[in-house]
């Protein structure tokens, strides 16, 4: 497929979803003009909910599969925005608007390169592309829940299968992320009049656990994501008056995982050392890791990418086969008020993919 045709293709993709609000778990509009472009190219999409997705021509359930991943839900738009977050501007060689770099340039790109696909004969290996949606919030209604649908086709049923989630990475190779445990702690006291030496002070008894939280090291260092990491990011009491010492003060911790952790790990070691109750929200979101000898990896490599750990978190810790996190587009864009990609990186992060893929499939 002509190189040019899939650049334009994809870029009036993208214009189109930016023009259309496309929030976490109000994606339906959004999956619909994913599903109706490629009806556009004669393929027959699947879709489950706000997922959408499709199989290579001449799938063939004895090869193993790559699954091309990436989402097109989106955040609510940066206070800070000056310009119209559902309006597609190009201006400098740059195409602004709301999910254009998270990660709508990564989304076209991958079906770019799905489409460069489709149509060949004698592949070793399926190529399934997959939009899907609530990336944001790292919700149940996205990949999760269609990697656990009968429907879907037999993803991972044969040994070799691997991903390539689609995130903004400036095309270089994350091959390891962090992931996600968040805690809601509770710190219990007495309540009492403020004037008199009465009751017991939760808020006091949080600030003891948030300074550990806050100083403690976890020993074992990852050599592709380093140190564990922890965040204290809100804090509140249910008091009203000023003249009431607090009998419950809670507190919200964000924990990002390496992988010499698993989750049950750290929150057992946690509640040896803190006071307050722990209760983690879940623990999903586990570190993922593909080894460097990978052959996606090495391809990658051989295109002049590095590899390198990332602290965030994404669709890929909810895959269950070896995941390479990359795409186009640059990380400390996303969620910034007018965010942009580059037209240049759009074009090159479809040539990447192909390249990528060329050496594998």
């Amino acid at each position: 497929m002509n190189s040019e045709l899939l650049y334009n293709d994809a870029v009036g993709l993208l214009k189109d979803l930016i023009a259309t609000p496309s929030f976490s778990k109000d994606e339906a509009k959004a999956a619909d003009i994913i599903e109706q472009f490629l009806v556009s190219k004669n393929i027959r999409p699947n879709r489950l909910l706000n997922n959408v997705w499709a199989s290579n021509k001449y799938f063939d359930a004895l090869k193993p599969t790559i699954l091309l991943n990436s989402h097109h839900d989106t955040v609510m738009p940066n206070p800070q925005y000056h310009n119209n977050p559902f309006e597609a501007i190009v201006e400098g060689g740059k195409l602004f608007g709301l999910g254009s770099n998270d990660a709508g340039g990564c989304l076209v790109s991958l079906i770019s390169a799905f489409l460069f696909f489709y149509n060949k004969k004698g592949l070793k290996y399926n190529i399934i592309i997959t939009a899907t949606a609530e990336e944001e919030i790292s919700g149940a209604n996205g990949i999760e829940k269609l990697l656990a649908d009968n429907d879907f086709v037999s993803f991972n049923k044969v040994p070799g299968c691997f991903a390539i989630v689609g995130e903004p990475t400036l095309t270089n190779l994350a091959i390891a992320e962090k992931g996600l445990l968040v805690l809601d702690c509770i710190a219990t006291g007495k309540a009492g009049h403020a004037a008199r030496e009465e009751g017991e002070n939760s808020i006091y008894k949080a600030m003891e656990d948030i300074k550990w939280f806050q100083t403690y090291q976890f020993p074992k260092i990852s050599e592709t994501l380093g140190l564990v990491k922890m965040s204290v990011t809100s804090i509140n009491t249910q008091n009203k008056a000023h003249n009431v010492v607090p009998a419950v003060c809670s507190f919200v911790v964000d924990i990002r995982v390496t992988d010499e952790y698993k989750q049950e790990e750290i929150i057992e070691i946690i509640k040896q050392h803190v006071q307050s109750e722990i209760q983690p929200r879940g623990i999903r979101l586990q570190s993922s890791k593909i080894d460097i000898n990978h052959p996606v990896v090495v391809a990658g490599i051989r295109l002049g990418k590095q590899t390198y750990g990332s602290p965030t978190t994404s669709d890929a810790a909810l895959i269950p086969v070896p995941v390479l996190k990359c795409g186009p587009g640059d990380s400390a864009r996303s969620h910034s008020a007018d965010e942009f990609i580059y037209l240049e990186e759009i074009k090159e992060g479809i040539n990447f993919y192909i390249s990528l893929l060329e050496q594998i499939v």
